[in-house]
């Protein structure tokens, strides 16, 4: 697998807390040109890099992020506006308190109306692997099958740990086929990267590939 496809597969992102306009416009100039699958941005900056990038880029932001814990409906209010400022794709952060309280109903319906409020548009669920047992994260990948979504995701990055091998391979053996895997975290080396996608994901959150490729051109 070479480093253009590699590339095609990243969401290039940066969703540092502190990150200003300059450098999300830097970004998208980067994303574009390195043929990336998307930008992933925060919530404030999409309207400006949706004007920015015009049809040139596909932008994705976060719902409920980093920790997860506001209500379904905050968060569909979010995804709401998300979309009507132009984004195309969600990553959305579940209820860990949810889970640890194993209220699965409630979980199916958060990720259901936040579906519904995409619009259309393509769903992350973000997992947050790091802080869940295995019996949770199988029970995770049930509940991503069954709601519509297209994505599981790995992890924030923000919380105690980022992607692993082993929960990919987890999750790509526990969702339905028609569920996709993001692995999110931590993904700094090409060889990392070639794995992850070998071993079932279909996408790569990362800022560090292109970054790697930009050194290369160098």
């Amino acid at each position: 697998m070479d480093l253009k496809e590699i590339l095609s597969r990243c969401d290039h992102t940066l969703l540092r807390p502190d990150c200003t306009a300059q450098e999300i416009r830097e970004l998208c100039d980067q994303a574009i040109r390195y043929g990336c699958a998307t930008v992933c941005i925060p919530p404030t900056h999409v309207a400006g890099a949706r004007r920015y990038v015009g049809d040139r880029m596909k932008i994705c932001t976060v719902v409920g992020f980093p920790n997860g814990y506001a209500t379904p409906v905050v968060k569909a209010f979010e995804t709401d506006d998300a979309v009507k400022n132009g984004a195309d794709e969600i990553d959305m952060v579940i209820n860990l308190c949810m889970v640890r309280d194993q209220c699965w109903d409630k979980l199916q319906d958060e990720i259901s109306r936040v579906r519904r409020a995409c619009g259309g548009r393509l769903l992350k669920v973000i997992i947050e692997c790091c802080l869940l047992t295995q019996e949770e994260k199988i029970r995770m990948c049930q509940i991503v099958s069954q709601s519509g979504a297209e994505y599981i995701k790995t992890s924030t990055g923000f919380s105690t740990g980022g992607a692993t091998f082993e929960d990919v391979r987890l999750l790509r053996e526990h969702c339905s086929p028609e569920v996709k895997v993001k692995a999110a975290g931590g993904i700094t080396t090409l060889e990392d990267a070639r794995q992850f996608l070998e071993l079932g994901a279909e996408r790569l959150g990362t800022s560090r590939i292109v970054k790697l490729a930009m050194e290369a051109e160098a």
